[in-house]
């Protein structure tokens, strides 16, 4: 079939935009004849992590995670936006959810689980574990069972169940994730440190079809993290971390993967489209790591750190108040509120179609009391940092600086993304009517 002079054109801009992409990440790598690469490449990853705890190094992440350890020890209340639960918000429901396939799928993978890794793997529906989950390569909290330690066939079941649990599309952008993981191992010759296997994965209760026995699952790693609650034929994916650095593979047996882009370019055309007046009050601070932001060395309160940059909502901010900022979705014009569902459609892939149209339904019909605010400049080149929040979802698009890639200030090929659900919606835990803890 002869390609329309628009799809030849269509094709075209994507070549281009691929390339300049893998140009712009190639210009930043570090010298992996430096101590910090060689000593790493002869570590696994227990040897990693424990290198990182006795030498402190990096000293602003070791700090960091000494925070994350208190935050951590706190019980769960969930993200507010004034330090109170608001109640009402969430309610249980039959979403249509194929609960019978994916507690199959569950069976199956743990079927398939030696002895001692069933007991490693399984965890009460009110465990605390949920919230052990983190974004950086090192393993600070070797829970469950690790993808790259069972048989292919054992780690290839629970895809299965993590493919059973998603939508088609989320399905492929958590698996885009670590795939960019194990390229950026390769790039940086630290493949037993990051690859497409370097993940965690945690089973909560006992997997059922019937909404008076929730339980559910934690993936968590390097990039991506995903806690998945069900009750019945209902589904929680919340909190969601995705990441990616670089966020295109350009070379090998995935070449042409991509993520995170949509999020991105739908988040610019929204900021873009606002009036100068809302973008004024969109743009709560110009700089990305502005002066202006609380940084007085308080790692749980700043406004700002090394790891989490812009993010509020990260590892451990089980609980943190975020007050709201910037401009008023209320003002926004018809359009606006459409680019504005597109985005969130882009952080909720994850869930199941039939789902994410009732998540996109209940953030429409908060419309009123959501805000979109925005850090950084908003040229086409720019990189920048936006948040949407409500009192029923919180998602925040960041583009971050070098961590294996050697850019020390931000770059639109380093980009970290969160979503969660606030007022005690994250881990399910609105919905689980007296089955409380974490």
């Amino acid at each position: 079939m002869t390609a329309r002079p628009q799809d030849s054109d269509s094709n075209l801009e994507r070549t281009a935009s691929f390339q300049q992409a893998s140009s712009a990440f190639r210009k930043h790598f570090h010298d992996l004849s430096s101590p910090r690469f060689t000593t790493a490449a002869k570590q696994d990853v227990y040897e990693y992590a424990k290198f990182f705890k006795d030498n402190h190094a990096p000293p602003w992440l070791y700090s960091l995670t000494e925070a994350w350890a208190k935050l951590y020890a706190e019980p769960f209340t969930g993200v507010t936006s004034d330090g109170k639960v608001r109640e009402g918000l969430f309610q249980t429901q039959d979403e249509g959810v194929d609960i019978e396939e994916i507690v199959r799928a569950a069976e199956n993978a743990v079927s398939q689980l030696s002895d001692e890794d069933k007991e490693k793997v399984h965890y009460s529906i009110n465990a605390k574990e949920w919230r052990a989950w983190s974004n950086p390569e090192i393993l600070l909290r070797p829970f469950g069972v690790r993808l790259e330690e069972v048989p292919e066939p054992t780690a290839q079941a629970i895809l299965a169940l993590v493919e059973s649990s998603l939508s088609p599309e989320g399905y492929q952008k958590a698996l885009a994730a670590m795939r960019i993981n194990h390229f950026l191992g390769e790039l940086v010759q630290l493949p037993k440190i990051m690859n497409q296997y370097s993940y965690n994965f945690l089973l909560f209760g006992t997997p059922s079809t019937s909404p008076s026995q929730p339980w559910g699952w934690l993936l968590y790693g390097h990039h991506l993290d995903l806690a998945v609650f069900f009750k019945g034929p209902q589904i929680i994916i919340s909190p969601t971390f995705t990441g990616a650095e670089p966020n295109i593979i350009d070379e090998g047996p995935w070449s042409g993967t991509e993520i995170l882009h949509k999020e991105g370019n739908l988040g610019l055309a929204l900021m873009q489209s606002l009036t100068p007046v809302q973008q004024h009050t969109a743009q709560i601070y110009k700089l990305l790591h502005d002066p202006k932001m609380q940084q007085t060395g308080d790692l749980v309160t700043d406004r700002w750190n090394k790891d989490d940059q812009r993010h509020v909502c990260g590892a451990f901010r089980d609980n943190r108040i975020v007050p709201y900022e910037g401009v008023k979705v209320s003002s926004f014009t018809t359009d606006q509120k459409k680019l504005l569902l597109s985005i969130l459609n882009e952080f909720f892939l994850y869930l199941p179609s039939g789902s994410r149209n009732l998540k996109l339904n209940l953030a429409y019909e908060h419309f009123d009391e959501t805000y979109f605010c925005w850090i950084g400049g908003y040229g086409d080149e720019d990189p920048f940092y936006y948040r949407v929040q409500s009192p029923v979802v919180v998602v925040e698009f960041d583009h971050h600086s070098g961590v294996f890639l050697a850019n020390e200030e931000p770059k639109k090929f380093h980009t970290h993304t969160i979503v969660r659900t606030p007022n005690a919606g994250d881990y399910g835990q609105a919905i689980r009517e007296g089955v409380h803890g974490l």
